[in-house]
This record gives C-alpha cells, sequence and structure tokens, in this order.
C-alpha cells in the first residue's frame, strides 16, 4: 500500500494496472494487508517492483548475501534506487544472510551501517552472532531474521525476538497455514514466502552443495544439486523410480495465491516473493498480479473463481510448474517437477492438426504475436536416436483468444494432441520495457540523500551475550543416539535414555513439539539443533548442547549460544571440510567440538519424502498415509549420482527424507 504514495498518486497516471487512483488508495488504507515484498538482484529489477506495487524490497549488496552470483547494485544505484522507493513510500531492506567468519564479522557490520547510510531500512540477517554485533555497534538498527535461521515454532519465533532482539521473523516455507497463523499469535511480525522457487531441503539445513561440491549454500554460493539428475535403487542396484523424469530432488515453485484469504487471516505481517536471480520482468508481472490479488481482497471483490487467472497470469513469468502442497500440509510427489528443472510457462491449447512445417493451435488462452510457445512433444521409446530431446520452441504469429485456431510454422516432427505451453510473455516483455524507461528518468532525476548513521566501535566478539540461565548440570554420557532413529526404536517413549546424548531432529514444528519435550526430559543430554528446542531445553531448565542447523561460525555466535545456556557447541561438517584453517580459532575454544555426525554427515534434510518417486503411497482403511507403517523406508534406498555416487537414503517415521554422505 506505501507504493501509492509517490508521484503517480499525486497525478493519477496509469500504466496496465501498476499505478493506483486516488480513490484505490484511499479504499486500502482502511485494509490491515500485509506487506508486499519483491526481491530485487539490480537496479532495473528494484524500479520494476516499485512500478508493479510492491510495499517494500529486498535486496544483495556487497559479497555477504544468500545470493552471491546475483549482478547486484553499485553504491550509486542502490542509493538513488533507494531514493525512488522512498519517493514512493516504498521500504527497502539490505539481505546480509549467510554465516560470516571472524576475520568477516567487523567488514559485515561495516556493510550494515553502509547499507543504511544509502537508504536501506532495516537488515536481514541469519547469523546470530552478526546480529549481535550490528545490534551493538549500530544504535536502533532494525534486524529481521531469516529464513537461514530455521525457525519453525512459536518457541522459536520468542526466542529470537526475546534473545536476539529482532524485529521480524521470516518463516521456512514448509510450514502450513495453521501453523503461520500460530506464529503470528505470538505478536511477532512474521514474514512468508508466498511466491517462487523452493529448496527442498529445509533452509539453514542443508550442506549437500558446501560437502559435495565445496561451495556453500549457507554462505550464498549454493550449486543447486536438488536440480540435478539423479536415480534412485535398491541395495542391489536396481532402480526404482517410478515416475516420468530424474529430477527427483526439484520441487516446483511455491505459489500461496489460493491462500491469500487465510494468511491475511493469519496476521502475516509480511508477504515474500522470491527471485533475487530474476529479470525484471519477472519481478514486475509478478508483484503486479500479487499487488491486483491483494487489492481484490482489500477493496472486497475477491472471487475464488479469479484465482486460476491470477495463477494463470504467474505463469507467464518463469516458474518450474506450481505448488501450493506445503500450505495444505503435503508433501508427496506432488511437490515436485520430476521432468525438469527449467522453466514450465503456462498452458495455453493443444495441437489439433499438422502440416508440412506448420501446425495448427487451438487456444484455451489468449496469446499475443512474439510469444514464445513450446510445443510438449515426446517422440516415444522406438524414436531414432537423432530425433531432439528438447521440445521445440516456436515463435506465436498472431495476437490471437481463447477459443480461437491460430496456424504455426514448426520444422520439427511433432503429433496432434499435443500440449502447447507459453514460455516467454511478449506483452510482459514490452510493459516492463515501458515501465523501466519511465522509472529510468525517475531515478536519474532524483537526488540521493545519504543518512546519518551512528556507528559504535566493535571489537569483534565483544558483544553481549544475554545473561546465562540457571541449568542442571549433568555428566556428559558417552553413548550418542538420534532422535529421528528413536522414532520406530522407541515408538510410545518408553526407553531409559539417561545414559545418552540424544542428538534431536533439524526440524522442530509444532507436531514435533511433544515428541522432542519427551526426549529432553529423559535424555541424559541432549542436543539441540533447532531454536525451537533451545527453548524448550531452556522452558526445562535442563542441560542442552547445539549443533548445526544452530549454525555457529564465529566466536560471536559462540558467546551468544553460551549466553543462552548452551554447553557443548559443535561445529558444521562443511566448515572443518572447506574452512578449517579459517574456524581454527573458534575450534580450539573450550567446548567447542566438530560435526556431531562426524561417522556419516548429513546432506540434507527435506519434508518431501524422496520414496514417493516409487509411485503413489499405501494408505490406511480410512484412506490416511501412515508414513510409520510403510514398508518401503524399512529397505536400503540409495540416491545416486551422475557420476555412479551412492549417497545413502532414510526416510524417518514422519515421512522425512535424509540424504549421507557416501
Amino acid at each position: 500500500m506505501n507504493a501509492y504514495l509517490g508521484k503517480e498518486f499525486v497525478d493519477g497516471d496509469s500504466d496496465d494496472g501498476a499505478e493506483r487512483t486516488i480513490r484505490d488508495w484511499i479504499g486500502c488504507c482502511w485494509c490491515a494487508l500485509p506487506e508486499l515484498l519483491a526481491p530485487a538482484g539490480g537496479l532495473d529489477q528494484m524500479l520494476a517492483a516499485i512500478a508493479a506495487g510492491a510495499d517494500a524490497i529486498y535486496a544483495g549488496l556487497g559479497g555477504f548475501n544468500a545470493r552471491v552470483s546475483a549482478h547486484g547494485f553499485t553504491d550509486n544505484e542502490f542509493a538513488r534506487g533507494c531514493a525512488v522507493a522512498h519517493a514512493h513510500g516504498v521500504r527497502v531492506y539490505v539481505t546480509l544472510n549467510v554465516f560470516v567468519f571472524d576475520d568477516e564479522l567487523s567488514d559485515a557490520v561495516v556493510l550494515g551501517a553502509h547499507a543504511l547510510e544509502l537508504g536501506a531500512d532495516a537488515l536481514i540477517v541469519a547469523d546470530a552472532g552478526l546480529a549481535c554485533a550490528l545490534r551493538a555497534a549500530i544504535p536502533g538498527v532494525e534486524i529481521h531474521l531469516s529464513t537461514q535461521a530455521g525457525v519453525h515454532s512459536e518457541g522459536a519465533v520468542r526466542l529470537a525476538a526475546d534473545e536476539l532482539g529482532v524485529e521480524r521473523v521470516t518463516t521456512a516455507r514448509e510450514l502450513t497455514v495453521d501453523e503461520i497463523a500460530a506464529l503470528c499469535a505470538t505478536g511477532v511480525p512474521i514474514e512468508v514466502f508466498c511466491h517462487g522457487a523452493i529448496c527442498i531441503g529445509y533452509s539453514g539445513a542443508c550442506e549437500f552443495s558446501a560437502l559435495r561440491r565445496g561451495r556453500s549454500a549457507m554462505r550464498g554460493d549454493c550449486t543447486q544439486p536438488c536440480r540435478l539428475s539423479y536415480d534412485l535403487v535398491d541395495e542391489a542396484g536396481q532402480s526404482v523410480a517410478a515416475v516420468e523424469g530424474d529430477r527427483l530432488l526439484c520441487p516446483r515453485d511455491y505459489l500461496g495465491i489460493a491462500h491469500l484469504p487465510e494468511l491475511v487471516d493469519a496476521g502475516v505481517a509480511s508477504l515474500k516473493i522470491e527471485g533475487r536471480m530474476k529479470n525484471p520482468d519477472y519481478v514486475f508481472n509478478v508483484v503486479r498480479v500479487w499487488r491486483r490479488a491483494l487489492d481484490m481482497l482489500c477493496d472486497g471483490a475477491w472471487d475464488p473463481d479469479a484465482v486460476e487467472e491470477l495463477e494463470r497470469e504467474l505463469g507467464r513469468s518463469f516458474n518450474r510448474g506450481f505448488t501450493d502442497a506445503y500450505l495444505r500440509g503435503r508433501s508427496g510427489a506432488e511437490l515436485m517437477s520430476f521432468e525438469r528443472a527449467i522453466n514450465q510457462g503456462v498452458r495455453v491449447g493443444r495441437l489439433v492438426a499438422v502440416g508440412h512445417e506448420e501446425v495448427t493451435v487451438e487456444l484455451d488462452a489468449a496469446v499475443a504475436a512474439g510469444d514464445t510457445l513450446e510445443i510438449r512433444f515426446y517422440p516415444g521409446a522406438d524414436a531414432r536416436p537423432d530425433v531432439p530431446k528438447r521440445w521445440p520452441q516456436v515463435p506465436c504469429p498472431v495476437d490471437a483468444a481463447a477459443g480461437e485456431r491460430i496456424v504455426v510454422h514448426c520444422k520439427r516432427k511433432v503429433d496432434a494432441g499435443c500440449e502447447v505451453y507459453l514460455i516467454r510473455s511478449a506483452g510482459v516483455l514490452d510493459q516492463t520495457a515501458a515501465v523501466l524507461e519511465r522509472m529510468r528518468a525517475e531515478a536519474d532525476a532524483i537526488a540521493p540523500v545519504a543518512r546519518a548513521v551512528e556507528v559504535l566501535l566493535f571489537e569483534g566478539v565483544a558483544v553481549d551475550g544475554g545473561a546465562s540461565t540457571e541449568l542442571v548440570e549433568c555428566a556428559v554420557p558417552t553413548r550418542m543416539v538420534f532422535a529421528w532413529q528413536l522414532m520406530d526404536a522407541d515408538p510410545r517413549g518408553e526407553l531409559d535414555l539417561s545414559d545418552a546424548v540424544v542428538v534431536l531432529d533439524e526440524v522442530c514444528r509444532a507436531s514435533d513439539a511433544d515428541w522432542t519435550r519427551s526426549l529432553i526430559q529423559r535424555a541424559g543430554r541432549v542436543v539441540c539443533r533447532n531454536l525451537g528446542q533451545v527453548a524448550i531445553a531452556r522452558e526445562l531448565r535442563v542441560a542442552f548442547d547445539v549443533a548445526a542447523p544452530v549454525f555457529c561460525a564465529n566466536r560471536a555466535t559462540l558467546a551468544w549460544l553460551r549466553g543462552l545456556g548452551a554447553g557443548r557447541v559443535y561445529l558444521p561438517a562443511e566448515l572443518l571440510s572447506n574452512d578449517a584453517e579459517r574456524i581454527a580459532e573458534l575450534a580450539a575454544e573450550p567446548g567447542v567440538f566438530g560435526p556431531v555426525d562426524a561417522d556419516r554427515p548429513e546432506l540434507m534434510v527435506c519434508e518431501h519424502c524422496l520414496l514417493t518417486a516409487e509411485g503413489v503411497c499405501a494408505t490406511d482403511a480410512t484412506g490416511q498415509v501412515r508414513c510409520r507403517d510403510c514398508l518401503r523406508r524399512r529397505q536400503a534406498r540409495y540416491l545416486v549420482e551422475r557420476d555412479g555416487t551412492r549417497l545413502p537414503v532414510a526416510i524417518d517415521a514422519c515421512g522425512r527424507t535424509r540424504i549421507f554422505l557416501s
């Protein structure tokens, strides 16, 4: 709604619905709508987001952000972008959402202060030590906790607000609408993803790229192993995958627009669109569609029947297919894009006739001259080896409406009945170009005003870790067991675990709370791997240690964790594998140990059950899927990479997948 307060609010200009009239703005003033938060990988993306109606923008500046390969901004571009944003009532947040080493901490604080001087309104941070350092060095700084911190529960939200002092928390993408509502009920502003690409692994809990390819997702340099080809095999090496396609870890894109009324009712503070690597036309189109949806809701004009059209408009921008499975509490095969990891586009028709170097398409959606169409032709198992594997892409020659037939030039062999998809919209590109021409002129004409930001002397680890909680200490048992394995070994929670160190799971959602509480109470000692578990251990006044994904890469984080009451701190496997020299001093600190899973490092944990690639899940008499009783997960399974490397797979009683280093 802030976007209505700039130049377009004054003179009422309009460009394809991207700008609002005075009447529209007055109507929206009475609505408690969430902020619409848009991505920007560069100045053009920022300008496109402003023009399309974003309320806020998040962007990277410098190297301390989770998209290090994004084009980014020069200081001048960022300052001008912030000036234009503020002229339109749009806030700007800068992502410092990687985990930093001791030798980088001061530089990260300086970069945060510099971003604020250039015009940023808040900083998005994942590293607890960096958050403490920023808070100590920059009075009044506004900090939002990144999804990389792995917040899944009410306890984690409250701990982040009370002990880290963050003003907002971004939750995991895997949460349901009901879980999101419970987090909002804490009173802490909650930011949720609403649209865009999904990491199949829980954010902050994935070392796949780091341990297999030496490039860390936690440092913003993920190689995206989840988008690659794999096979799923049994102990004998026989493939058990039964789905079409080999992208067994590739999810569809998140699409929450059908759940917009529920999310607004839940009380979310911000709806976040993914895409800092995306082009300006993606940002413009996706933001304007979401803006339109929010306006419809605000004006009392929301119609569930309109959702299909909104989704179709969103499909005109890059997507891997869409899913709302997580919001509905589902995580099976419907979540996945097994066939391909690239743009899927949106269906616009099917072939009804095939002639010599031309085809006839019957449309079920409008197309425009210059659109790029893709014909989904499957050659079949008996096709000649020289038949191209890629689907033919052809230009649309004319404007046409749904229900019409058009003739399209196509030299490749295809068959009648093939579906036709639009994968590049000429209209979206043209509209974006027109908007950018105007917005660039505005950016060139505006004079950025540098802000004065007070920065106190920062001396590395000299940060206040908070008051230690009085804990009941005990000797450290030598036997170590993992909680996910106890789901099968101790389903009723009856085993005596007083002689064991219980390593809790990386995930701690509402459904995990009772089981987690039982384990913490029965364990000789417990290793927390999520802030929600830390909150429970502190509440129960039980001695606890911490391990990744409670990620510790610097001594400021170590001080904060010890201030919470943590005893031992286990370092992530990826740090010892790739950054041993940089963390030598940290690793030498008393009570700091190597990876808690050193014998078999875990690459990732997913809410998705990989075994759904073998076929439909079995159900009980009531039609419910019961993961605990699944026979498939009792059998050995391996994910096989292209080079033949076999990675062991385990599925727990909750249906979550864990992939391990071979």
